[in-house]
């Protein structure tokens, strides 16, 4: 079984260079895990078996049943969903149809895997674009400075050319770069939603409730007296019928009773993604409210420059901040999750002595 999730094993590398935050890694890496997860579980029949297995009366060949019910669709009756299993019912909205019976037909089985799949690759997009946008800048700004060997690495001359890089060549050139950043996580947000969105429509409506139904059905005291949510969206016996021709020509109804085993997986991925979505949604948007107010109100960006670079005298952070943008000050603190903090703590308080000077002075 490990042979069949060896292809996601890129997945759970670690980068070598960090350009993002834990909110972000939990849409771009632990998502697009999960999703990838649940689309091999559902399409893996060697573990789980056919995904449906059609009883008849014999007449008509039990291959060619499953064929046509797993294209055609199958249905429940909803008459039948209060039915107790053994005695008036078959199972769950499985008994006797009458023509005037509300019949939900169940189609979206066979696009389980396709739309897992598809939200593995949206949820993935954000981080694509941000790394397209991001252009390596981290990378070779912090090259080697993540050793604790710093000797042959953190010379004069390479602290120097960062402090330049902040002060002089690069100052207030680096706007634009944080607001890429913000705009990916405001498309992690809009993305988490849309997702819910999606699934609330590919289920019929049935998805943006589904969590607390579930949750409530399993803290009943006697759950028999209701129809179990999960039975009711993924049912694992259904009905199908097949229209067929007599030896005389005239036509023939043939009532099916199916199997759906795959049910069985798919409740339970699909609970687990209506709470991880909400979380997640929740969890971007506390990012985007957080990112704007670090953005905006500079005593904000004072206080993190502080508990990054661990030992730094007040004064020195309000320099830095008055001075730097929000994009100069964005891209400082992308440093800190990359460089060893004894460089990190000697470029912010050599960046601070250069602002100190008096060209710099009229500046802030």
């Amino acid at each position: 079984m490990l042979d069949l999730f060896a292809p996601i094993k890129c997945l759970l590398r670690e980068e070598s260079v960090c350009i993002d935050n834990v909110i972000f890694r939990l849409h771009s890496r632990v998502t697009v895990l999960l999703l990838v997860v649940c689309t091999i579980l559902v399409t893996a029949k060697q573990y789980i078996g056919e995904p449906i297995s059609c009883m008849t009366d014999g007449t008509i060949d039990k291959d060619s049943v499953n064929a046509y019910c797993w294209i055609y669709s199958t249905f429940t009756v909803s008459r039948h969903l209060n039915g107790v299993p053994g005695q008036s019912v078959a199972s769950a909205g499985v008994g006797q149809a009458l023509p005037d019976d509300e019949a939900r037909h169940h189609r979206y089985y066979q696009w389980v895997c396709f739309v897992l799949g598809l939200q593995a690759i949206l949820f993935y997009v954000p981080r694509a674009l941000w790394g397209v946008w991001e252009r390596g800048t981290v990378g070779s700004l912090s090259r080697d400075l993540a050793s604790p060997f710093l000797r042959d690495v953190w010379t004069a001359e390479r602290k120097q050319q960062l402090v330049d890089y902040f002060t002089r060549t690069h100052l207030h050139g680096h706007n634009f770069y944080a607001l890429r950043f913000l705009a990916c996580e405001l498309l992690n947000f809009l993305n988490s939603m849309g997702q819910i969105y999606l699934l609330d429509v590919f289920l019929e409506g049935q998805f943006r409730r589904y969590g607390p139904l579930v949750s409530a059905f399993a803290l009943e005291e006697n759950p028999y007296d209701r129809v179990d949510p999960m039975a009711r969206l993924f049912p694992k016996m259904t009905k199908c019928t097949i229209h067929s021709f007599g030896p005389a020509g005239s036509v023939q109804t043939h009532d099916a009773l199916c199997v759906l085993p795959l049910n069985v997986v798919n409740e339970k991925i699909f609970v687990v993604l209506w709470f991880w979505l909400v979380f997640l949604a929740a969890a971007s948007l506390l990012a985007v409210v957080y990112r704007i107010i670090v953005f905006s109100q500079s005593w904000t960006r004072v206080y993190l420059l502080r508990g990054a670079a661990r030992v730094l005298r007040r004064s020195k952070a309000e320099r830095v901040v008055r001075v730097f943008h929000f994009g100069d000050w964005f891209l400082l603190q992308q440093l800190a999750e990359n460089v060893n903090p004894l460089v990190y703590q000697e470029l912010v308080n050599e960046i601070a002595k250069a602002f100190a000077t008096k060209s710099f002075t009229n500046l802030a």
